[in-house]
């Protein structure tokens, strides 16, 4: 009786699954000489059993393209999570230095103040909306909504908030034409910078105008400061123009400060022609009165009073 129940007890498992993996086996391994064979038939039977089976699997690839999204999705919303705090901890660091460029805006004011200091009047500016561009590749000029009436002159220079754009280069009453550095009509003298080399920056209708007129080429390198020079008299001196490039022509080009692309609101730089100085030496030592002689004005009052009598 024991030996019955011992008997009934048997575990089929294990030879059900050698059973199974062997045929698994004999499958994969039946499946691997059908795609070797080289034959015609074979590859027609290939062909048929791929159309047959491959569409009636269309049902399990919808779930791994979800399955997919949503892992790619998860990992787009990581990434905005981090940037967002990357964002707020720079937005914190802003406040922070916003606080203390106040502080010291203020600080500066106040020694201006103590101190009576007269600032230059081509700081001051007036600002000016772009209300359209030339929208030519022949000439490269912008539009503002200020003018006469506002006190706009011929000439005076106009920035972003960044760099140089232009001068102004037609006035009417409420509105004025800029002349963009990128026009072919435009040249600048600009100063290179630490060097201190003096140059010319020509516009030629491209987003980098070329440098002209250099002297010492070995001087200068990519990635120097660009600033206008001042001579000529109508930029400023000492104002941001870009950074210097080497071009794919060889040639030197100027990578413009200002945001061409995005060019909504512009300053224009009050100019005030300076005061002309004929006698260098009066700048530093005042004109004398010249001394008179008592003894040289009586003699020639002598002679006229004896030509009365």
């Amino acid at each position: 009786m024991a030996r019955h129940l011992n008997s009934s007890e048997v575990d089929y498992g294990k030879p059900v699954r050698r059973i199974l993996v062997g045929g698994l086996i004999l499958f994969c391994f039946a499946l691997f000489l059908l795609w070797r064979i080289d034959s015609p038939r074979v590859e027609r039977f290939r062909a048929n059993l791929v159309d047959r089976v491959v569409p009636s699997f269309e049902w399990a690839s919808v779930p791994l393209a979800h399955f997919a999204g949503m892992v790619e999705d998860f990992q787009s919303y990581q990434r905005i999570y981090h940037q967002n705090q990357d964002l707020r901890r720079e937005l914190q660091q802003m406040k922070a230095w916003k606080e203390a460029a106040v502080q010291l805006e203020q600080q500066n004011a106040k020694l201006l103040a103590l101190n009576k200091v007269r600032l230059d009047p081509k700081l001051t500016s007036v600002s000016g909306l772009v209300v359209a561009d030339s929208g030519s590749p022949f000439r490269q000029s912008v539009l503002l909504n200020v003018g006469q009436r506002d006190g706009i002159m011929d000439g005076w220079a106009t920035m972003d908030g960044l760099g140089l754009v232009g001068r102004i280069s037609g006035v009417g009453n409420n509105t004025s034409r800029v002349l963009l550095l990128t026009d072919a009509a435009s040249r600048m003298p600009v100063t290179i910078q630490p060097s201190g080399q003096r140059a010319i920056l020509s516009g030629d209708n491209t987003a980098a105008p070329a440098i002209e007129f250099l002297e010492d080429l070995d001087s200068i390198k990519p990635g120097d400061r660009v600033v206008s020079s001042g001579d000529g008299g109508v930029f400023p001196p000492g104002m941001l123009v870009g950074q210097l490039a080497l071009g794919p022509d060889g040639r030197y080009r100027v990578w413009l400060a200002a945001d061409y692309e995005q060019l909504e609101f512009l300053r224009v730089l009050r100019s005030h022609h300076g005061e002309v100085v004929s006698d260098t030496g009066g700048l530093i030592v005042p004109p004398q009165p010249v001394p008179v002689d008592p003894d040289a004005t009586a003699e020639a009052e002598q002679p006229a009073e004896a030509g009365d009598g």
